[in-house]
């Protein structure tokens, strides 16, 4: 498996001082290149969703391969959602398979963002899953915002305040960085950087990678950047690709995105080895917690000989276990064998280990076991089970 924990590998790109890339998905045409290039330079890499941007994209449809190909490959990597609105958003991004969430709460008021912050940070860590707070605003996201971005840059003070009061994992900081395509180079305030690093000493992430130089990125890297998000560049690369093969006579389908793919696979490598995190995956693998899901196993038979009453009981439990925050899916079993020994399951499938405790004391899940389910099933066992693929299994062989 090589789907690592965010926290850890983040925090071994900080004491490492480099920096790993989080690439925007909004295809399967960018997710293929960014695992290739990725694959090619052994590099740790970061699959990055933007909910502003699921105009895009069917998110329901797209984050099942993304989340399949993290797992399947041989490199390190992490699945982020960024941007969340909500907590909801924030909830149902761990439901998809995130294991790192970004909270926006840049465009409120220091208070506000706080309070937002530190209720997502409360059910994301729940969840085991860590999370990037925003403090300070990086013009270009949204144009319905004042894009001044001298009286948005971020406070070092404020920093220290916001972390301390949210326990957010990763902080995303605007020192003169831009979303989508800058006029001219961009001035970066690296003094405003390095206060805000001695502030906080956690890792800090830069929106709006694109469009800096090799010395840019070398600076921010030094003064603790270890998140740098990429997706302008590679946005623009397909659209010139794109527009150079339709220049020629007679351009079918595959012909319009001749070379794409390999100009995105080079880009993507040009900047993970400035970035210095090529060559990182073999002690990522060995230093840093694989993110396994865990199947919460009931197998159980019922007091009720009436199939209706058993009907009710596994629809309302479905509906309502579902909805409770870290579960991935609900699943309902019924024995092949009428010799079995236990008739039913539930397979309950969690994000992380950590949702095993809050899931037992979810008011949610204690109504319905109290009300519906252990007066109907009293003949049952119950057991959680990390989940292992084959990777995993020979890296414990291994050990």
């Amino acid at each position: 498996m090589a789907l690592v924990n965010m926290k850890d590998l983040l925090n071994h790109a900080y004491a490492n001082h480099y920096a790993v890339g989080a690439f925007e998905i909004v295809s399967l045409k960018l997710l293929h290149a960014v695992i290739t290039a990725a694959e090619q330079t052994r590099s740790p890499v970061i699959l990055n969703i933007v909910e502003p941007h699921f105009d895009l994209f069917d998110v329901e449809l797209l984050m099942p391969s993304v989340v399949d190909v993290a797992r399947r490959a041989s490199v390190p990597v992490a699945v982020h959602m960024d941007h969340c609105e909500s907590l909801a958003s924030v909830q149902s991004a761990i439901r998809l398979g995130c294991n790192g969430v970004m909270v926006d709460g840049a465009q409120d008021e220091l208070p506000d963002n706080i309070n937002k912050t530190r209720e997502v940070v409360t059910l994301a860590h729940g969840c085991g899953v860590p999370v990037e707070g925003e403090l300070g605003h990086v013009p270009g996201m949204k144009p319905d915002i004042d894009d001044d971005a001298k009286s948005v840059q971020t406070s070092a003070n404020e920093a220290r305040v916001f972390v301390e009061r949210t326990n957010v994992d990763f902080l995303a900081v605007s020192i003169g960085t831009m979303h989508g395509v800058a006029n001219g180079k961009l001035r970066l305030d690296y003094n405003r950087l390095s206060k805000i690093n001695e502030a906080v000493n956690i890792p800090l992430v830069i929106h709006g990678g694109t469009g800096l130089t090799d010395q840019q990125y070398h600076k921010l890297i030094d003064q603790g950047v270890a998140k740098i998000n990429y997706f302008t560049a590679l946005a623009e690369l397909i659209v010139a690709q794109t527009q150079k093969n339709l220049s020629k006579k007679e351009v079918g389908y595959r012909g319009m995105f001749a070379n794409v793919h390999e100009a995105l696979v080079a880009e993507v490598k040009r900047v993970m080895q400035v970035w210095r995190s090529a060559g990182r995956a073999a002690e990522i693998l060995i230093q840093c917690s694989t993110w396994n899901n865990v199947e919460h196993v009931i197998v159980y038979n019922t007091n009720d000989n009436d199939p209706t009453v058993t009907q009710i009981m596994l629809r309302k439990g479905k509906q309502k276990l579902s909805s409770i925050p870290g579960v991935l899916e609900v699943r309902i079993g019924r024995a092949t064998d009428d010799k079995s020994k236990y008739r039913y399951c539930w397979l309950v499938r969690f994000a992380h280990e950590n949702v095993i405790e809050n899931y037992k004391n979810h008011p949610v899940h204690v109504e319905f076991a109290d009300s519906y389910f252990r007066p109907l099933a009293v003949d049952r066992v119950t057991n959680d089970y990390e989940i292992i693929d084959d990777m995993e299994l020979a890296r414990q062989f291994r050990a």
